[in-house]
């Protein structure tokens, strides 16, 4: 199944079926289908359920070498900035060719469908730091907000259980947490001084590699150590044209069927590959100091991403693209390896699954609602490990400040293997923000040029400029319009 694609597609609205706009590429539904009317209203009911109530609470040399002497693993969490599935070369897809990401699947465990609890940075940072939904994290539970100390992360309890912590660049955020009264990022301390000249524009200065090895060097002899390496790349802005200067060409970009399949959208997908290419590269970089002080073994390697790509109808939306994620784990001295699992798993769980992994105590006031998967990890099996891992949930709050007041598009959604259904809960607003924004007191920008929940680049430009074109038009439409109270997509 193409990851984007969503089969038939239905709307219940005021108990009206109506078939979407987006009928232009997709099946009609039957609505005197009976079985599926049955489905949808399950469906609901599960959805509202798990929206409108709290979750289940689970309460669960030439260098010198400084090995891990205990008998805790390290953990390397390394999380990229807007990727979405399947953009690595080890789901297929050579678009961006990622042999470090693939290295990791290849040593442990490559997953199929792994879902972030928010399409955008803040909220689903929050979320794997807290093992807690969005909408359990009050203010960290959307963009560029504040996050309450009450809600203490993961990587403190580590620090209680005898860890080294860090992490360098892009740990929580964006948003505010010293106003907070936190000491340091809730990601951990920052480690962040090296700086290198990066290749493109767009690209950050930070020198990850570099900035791990200071980590490493910092903490105590035979310390047990937990990293976050919160990577920049692929979030705009991009050289634009930089794949040029990569020798690739046109044809190797893979274009999803959310976006229209021109030169344009080519150019500004392989621009989004540079980036993600060369944070592989320094991924690798690490990977390479983990073996070389003999820690590779006895690390706790997970690899994905925030939320979805930089683009229309992708990133700051509750559909696949904007919360469907690369994800591979491996621990080789405890997951069995060269594996692909389907289970649906999503980032609340990690860090309840971290815990576990290191003995560690949950010592929060504000329990975890995530489940630990450290049994799915070390099973053997492969495909559906657990057939009760059938269903994910996301939602999203004000993402940028795209609408008069700041107000924000607040969408519930539950993903399961057969359906997605998606909530928007103020659908008299703009999705992707307002179309007009305010140049001046009283004074609106031309038609069009808001839209600014979508981050700024060639392909929304094109759609600015172009909305009217018949080959646009759709996807223009489908991006920026205004949306029914309740979607329901059949993906099977």
């Amino acid at each position: 199944m193409d990851f984007d694609i969503y089969g038939k597609i239905i709307q219940k609205k005021h108990n009206k079926i109506n078939i979407s706009r987006f009928d232009y590429q997709l099946n009609k539904y039957n609505s005197s289908d009976k079985m599926n009317t049955i489905n949808l209203i399950n469906l609901s009911k599960v959805a509202l359920i798990a929206m409108t109530a709290s979750m289940p609470q689970y309460l669960h040399a030439t260098e010198k070498r400084a090995e891990n002497k205990s008998d805790k693993p390290n953990i390397l969490l390394v999380v990229s900035d807007d990727q979405s599935y399947p953009y690595a070369s080890a789901y297929g897809n050579n678009t961006c060719r990622t042999p470090n990401f693939d290295r990791i699947a290849k040593m442990g465990i490559l997953f199929n469908n792994a879902f972030v609890t928010s399409p955008g940075c803040a909220p689903s940072r929050a979320s794997i730091l807290t093992g807690r939904m969005p909408w359990a994290n009050e203010e960290a539970g959307t963009h560029a907000s504040l996050f309450p100390k009450k809600f203490k992360t993961f990587p403190m309890m580590l620090q209680e259980n005898g860890y080294h912590i860090g992490f360098t660049c892009k740990g929580w955020g964006p948003g505010e947490f010293k106003e907070a009264g936190w000491p340091h990022n809730p990601a951990g301390q920052e480690y962040s001084e090296r700086t290198l000249k990066p290749p493109y524009k767009g690209i950050n200065s930070n020198d990850y590699s570099g900035n791990f090895e200071d980590f490493i060097a910092s903490r105590k002899e035979g310390q047990p150590f937990y990293f976050w390496f919160g990577a920049k790349e692929p979030h705009r802005s991009y050289e634009k044209d930089s794949y040029k200067k990569e020798s690739r060409l046109l044809s190797e970009a893979y274009v999803p069927s959310f976006l229209p399949d021109n030169d344009v959208v080519r150019g500004d997908i392989l621009d989004f590959a540079t980036e993600v290419e060369w944070y592989d590269k320094q991924l690798g970089k690490i990977l390479d100091k983990l073996e070389s002080i003999g820690e590779l073994d006895n690390t706790l390697i997970i690899i994905t991403s925030d939320n979805g790509m930089p683009f229309p109808m992708a990133k700051a939306n509750c559909y696949d693209q904007g919360i469907h994620v690369p994800l591979a784990i491996c621990w080789n001295k405890v997951i069995p390896g060269n594996r692909v699992v389907n289970d649906m798993v999503s980032m609340v769980d990690i860090a309840p699954t971290i815990l576990e992994a290191t003995n560690t105590k949950f010592t929060g006031t504000m329990p975890m609602t995530g489940k630990s998967i450290i049994k799915l990890l070390k099973s053997d099996k492969q495909g559906i490990v657990n057939p009760l891992s059938n269903a994910v949930f996301a939602c999203r709050e004000r993402h940028s400040s795209a609408r008069y007041n700041n107000m924000g598009y607040p969408m519930r959604m539950v993903r399961t293997t057969e359906y997605l259904y998606v909530r928007n809960l103020h659908p008299e607003r703009w999705p992707a923000g307002d179309p007009q924004e305010y140049v001046a007191p009283g004074i609106l920008g031309p038609s069009h040029g808001g839209y600014h929940d979508i981050d700024n680049g060639p392909t929304i430009e094109m759609y600015r400029k172009k909305f009217d074109d018949p080959l646009i038009k759709p996807y223009f439409i489908a991006a920026t319009a205004k949306r029914d109270y309740e979607e329901l997509y059949n993906l099977s």
